[in-house]
């Protein structure tokens, strides 16, 4: 018969639980908490309402792009309902023209194909961007900045996207005016003559018939505003031809008037939809035209 205190002191039985084994069991309040986890993170998520609320897509432009998250994107939009296609093609077309119609973006606006996959292609004297049927974009510079919220909006059916504006949106170099307010600039001048003729008159009054010296005050303030005035007008007019020829330049660099088009270009070979029609329909050329658009660095959809 063995004594108890003969035993190591500290030594438990086989079937006794460890103190490690007990640690590493969850506590029920721990495990239940556990369990209770994701319907707290379904709470936190924000609905397709509440992001409503904080973006303005009627006026949904590349700084609200910039700033939305991908969860935001997920959940306001229906990958379902989105719009493909040539549909899309031609919703993204309507929207990014109006645009430049309105001077909101600066590109030209063409249709191409890659083995004979229509695809959109935009591109200024900064930058380009290919649009694919399926929304996927492809690009770099500022044009690629504003596409993007053109396709995200064309791809929804409850955008209104704007109608097609008629002719060519971006003028020949030559007809850019000098600038606008012409008349208002005139306007401005006659109100500088007068103040200017006013001064003059009180002045040499002044010194004529020794009129008080309030006259002589008065005059030199007419004559300064007016002085004051014809500077802001020719400041304004000097703008108006300085913009006026930073745009003509902008024309030129996307070949609006020699056809040339940007060596940043993905393939300095590729042509629109309307010229492929043309030499297709030419009975000298043998074969159709090929174009290609290489893939960039930069993607989104």
């Amino acid at each position: 018969m063995t004594d108890a205190s003969d035993d190591p002191a500290g030594e438990r039985p086989v079937d006794s639980p460890s103190g490690a084994d007990a640690g590493d069991r969850p506590a029920p309040e721990e495990g239940a908490e556990t369990r209770d986890r994701p319907a707290g993170d379904e709470r936190d998520r924000l609905t397709p309402e509440e992001i409503e609320e904080k973006y303005d897509f009627e006026d949904f432009g590349p700084q609200d792009m910039a700033e939305m998250t991908y969860e935001e994107w997920e959940a306001v939009f229906d990958h379902d309902s989105w719009i493909t296609g040539r549909d899309l093609l031609d919703r993204v077309e309507a929207d990014l023209q109006s645009r430049v119609a309105d001077r909101d973006v600066f590109a030209v606006v063409e249709r191409i194909e890659q083995e004979g996959e229509p695809q959109l292609l935009a591109y200024s004297d900064e930058g380009y961007a290919v649009v694919y049927p399926d929304g996927t974009i492809e690009g770099s510079g500022t044009v690629l900045r504003d596409v993007k919220p053109s396709v995200a909006l064309a791809s929804m059916e409850s955008y209104d996207v704007p109608e097609m504006p008629e002719g060519e949106v971006l003028p020949d170099p030559a007809e850019v005016p000098e600038g606008s307010g012409k008349l208002g600039n005139q306007l401005m001048q006659v109100v500088a003559a007068v103040h200017v003729l006013a001064g003059v008159a009180l002045l040499v009054s002044w010194i004529a018939v020794g009129l008080p010296i309030i006259a002589a005050v008065a005059a030199f303030g007419f004559l300064a505003f007016g002085v004051f005035v014809f500077l802001l007008v020719a400041n304004a007019r000097l703008s108006d031809r300085f913009r006026a020829e930073e745009y003509r330049n902008r024309l030129r660099a996307v070949g609006l008037d020699d056809e040339k088009r940007p060596d940043f270009l993905p393939d300095s070979d590729a042509e629109s939809s309307d010229s492929l029609a043309e030499e297709t329909a030419d009975p000298a050329d043998g074969g159709a035209a090929e174009t290609g658009v290489s893939s960039a660095s930069e993607s989104g959809n």
